[in-house]
């Protein structure tokens, strides 16, 4: 088939598989019943094309059956603590470490369980399994008689529930947590059997260090060539690029920034092509721009309170000219809140309020890749120059501008249009 009728047909191909690998890289666990029904469709229809691309290059493995499809993804930096699990996608806290020791001690309990479970069943295995000496022994205990304990169990069924590990049959968590009741579940043990991410299992690895285990439960194969070190370099650069807001040169390697120099249209052409992320490239760095704006856990700039201060504290870091101290920080909110404090909300109006906004408005820029905490203070990065703004300045009688205060880098790069890429001769290298 050729003609006009042929190219609307690739184009209506090339915007299915565009919206399969986005939702992947959104939701890693999509299920057939799920809020992306329509986007599990589609990654079922293109399952061989998503595969090969992300096998290639990320080095993700795609599993996909009639209840669930499952991207295995691992992260170009194994130890970025900024993106954690939540209950829910935005109002709820970020895991902590026990909750997340819970999450793996439910996960172990409904594998050896039945396809259905009540919460006050799986919370007694759970209570036995946390009785291991090794977790004893490393200060993790639980009983779940408090309501806090409780309360995380229920934080972390809410996340299975999310995921489509559970499906509530009767029942409500909160009854649990008070104590007036129990919940019962649907266990769904194809979705449960993809939870796990790693190439290696836990009890397989012999490292001790937390850094090395990790290291030890993602690695492929031992890197013994040449060949076998330029793709593990290809996928850790591309895995940032997809996932991570900004890619820093200062943070590689001489070696993995020498393969991106040469490197750099291929690998930004090839995820444009696959993502419709456009390449933003600067002189410290690259981004790949998402103009749809959904690929993201952690927006700026954003309505409400906090994403305005979180903006206004962004620039103020952006003309530092060093580290700035938290409790800095938290004296510019004050001064905020007697110009802007009409818009805020009551609570953030508060006396002693500012070191948690500061905390918030912290969080976001870290995990955006725009602010580092060091021993020193907190350290603007080379993106935050985009929410630099100046004094105004007046370019004529009752007109004015604001300038920049830092000086602009590099230009972007228009994105390479994939049908006039040309693939390097070594790709691999």
């Amino acid at each position: 088939m050729s003609g006009p009728l042929a190219e609307v047909l690739d184009g209506q191909r090339q915007a299915d598989l565009q919206k399969a690998a986005r939702a992947l890289l959104k939701e890693p666990l999509l299920t057939a019943d799920g809020p992306y029904a329509d986007e599990f469709r589609l990654v079922r229809r293109h399952t061989a094309e998503l595969r090969e691309w992300f096998e290639r290059n990320v080095g993700w493995t795609l599993r996909t059956d009639a209840d669930a499809a499952r991207l295995r993804k691992t992260p170009g930096t194994l130890t970025d603590a900024t993106h954690p699990a939540r209950e829910t996608a935005r109002s709820a806290l970020p895991f902590t470490r026990r909750r997340y020791v819970l999450l793996c001690l439910a996960l172990a309990a409904l594998e050896r369980g039945e396809s259905q479970v009540a919460l006050g069943r799986l919370a007694e295995q759970v209570v036995l399994a946390a009785a291991d000496p090794e977790l004893v022994a490393a200060g993790i205990t639980f009983t779940l008689e408090r309501r806090d304990e409780r309360l995380d169990l229920a934080a972390v069924v809410r996340l299975l529930l999310r995921l489509g590990v559970l499906r509530r049959v009767a029942g409500d968590e909160d009854a649990y947590v008070s104590g007036s009741g129990d919940v019962l579940y649907d266990v769904r043990r194809r979705v449960l059997a993809g939870m796990p991410a790693t190439l290696r299992g836990p009890s397989m690895v012999e490292a001790e260090g937390f850094e090395e285990r990790l290291v030890e439960m993602t690695a492929w194969t031992v890197l013994d060539s040449d060949e076998l070190r330029f793709r593990a370099v290809r996928w850790k650069l591309t895995r940032i690029l997809l996932d991570d807001p900004v890619l820093y040169y200062d943070d590689l390697t001489d070696d993995e920034l020498a393969y991106l120099t040469r490197q750099r249209g291929f690998i930004t052409a090839r995820i444009h092509e696959l993502t419709g992320l456009v390449p933003e490239i600067r002189a410290e760095g690259i981004a790949m721009v998402d103009l749809m704006d959904d690929l993201t856990d952690a927006r700026m700039p954003e309505q409400g309170t906090h994403g305005h201060i979180t903006l206004l504290l962004a620039g103020h870091l952006a003309r530092a000219a060093g580290p700035v101290e938290p409790a800095e920080l938290a004296a510019r909110v004050r001064e905020l809140a007697v110009e802007h404090g009409g818009f805020w909300s009551k609570s953030a109006r508060e006396p002693g309020a500012e070191p948690e906004l500061v905390e918030q408005a912290l969080t976001k820029l870290v995990a955006l890749g725009l602010a580092e905490r060091t021993e020193r203070g907190v350290v603007p990065r080379p993106a935050l120059a985009r929410y630099a703004v100046g004094e105004p300045v007046v370019t004529e009688p009752g007109r004015a501008r604001r300038s920049a205060t830092t000086e602009q880098p590099e230009q972007p790069v228009q994105p390479v249009r994939p049908a006039q890429t040309v693939k390097p001769v070594q790709d691999e290298r």
